[in-house]
């Protein structure tokens, strides 16, 4: 559902198996007047189904602006300070993760693609962290069971994360004219691991 493109309509959380939040054009720290009428709607629409999702511990994957819709919801501090170049990393899954089932297929480092703005610079005391990296250490949490948020994109392979460079070239996310080296170094990296956790996410909360 393309919520910047039109109202959410309303959802009954028993006709489905999960939700996934994947990326979007908005900024979860953008201060409250500087946000846009179709983020403040959309924050509007998203918060009773969060309720919802939180207070049902219903299957939950949040990737890029997923970090910062659950994250804001849980008490976290989302800002600019961990704000990561575009391109491959390396995460590390923590001791915790190592105990957690939907990373059970992963190694305990493997590179992901990432490139934001903002971050996750502390976690609320009842969240747990499943993996972190050099330069932004939230990189994966946990809230209650089953609601799940990473900062890097399991989603997207490099094709992908072109187009998005492409898209985004003029959003400061890097100098508009670097957008080709940019392009060029998610190629040269190797990013298929984290595919996995949307795959097993999927066959653990998929109903018949």
């Amino acid at each position: 559902m393309r919520m910047e493109a039109a109202p959410l309509p309303a959802i009954d959380l028993d006709d489905y198996s999960g939700v996934f939040v994947g990326g979007s054009p908005y900024n979860a720290s953008t201060p409250e007047h500087e946000k846009s009428a179709d983020q403040v709607r959309v924050e509007k629409e998203l918060k009773p189904l969060l309720d919802e999702i939180v207070d049902r511990d219903f299957p939950f994957f949040g990737a890029c602006y997923g970090v910062g819709t659950l994250g804001l919801h849980q008490g976290a501090v989302i800002d600019e300070h961990y704000g990561e170049e575009v391109g491959p990393i390396q995460v590390a899954v923590t001791d915790a993760g190592r105990d957690e089932p939907l990373l059970a297929d992963m190694p305990d480092v493997f590179d992901a693609y990432v490139g934001h703005k903002e971050a996750c610079r502390t976690l609320p005391e009842h969240a747990v962290l499943l993996a972190t990296s050099d330069k932004c250490p939230v990189q994966m949490f946990r809230v209650r069971e089953n609601l799940f948020a990473t900062q890097f994109h399991p989603e997207l392979d490099a094709d992908g994360i072109a187009e998005r460079i492409r898209i985004y070239r003029q959003h400061g996310y890097f100098p508009p004219d670097e957008a080709e080296q940019v392009i060029a170094r998610v190629y040269a990296g190797d990013v298929t691991v984290p595919h996995r956790l949307l795959r097993s996410f999927v066959e653990r909360y998929a109903r018949s």
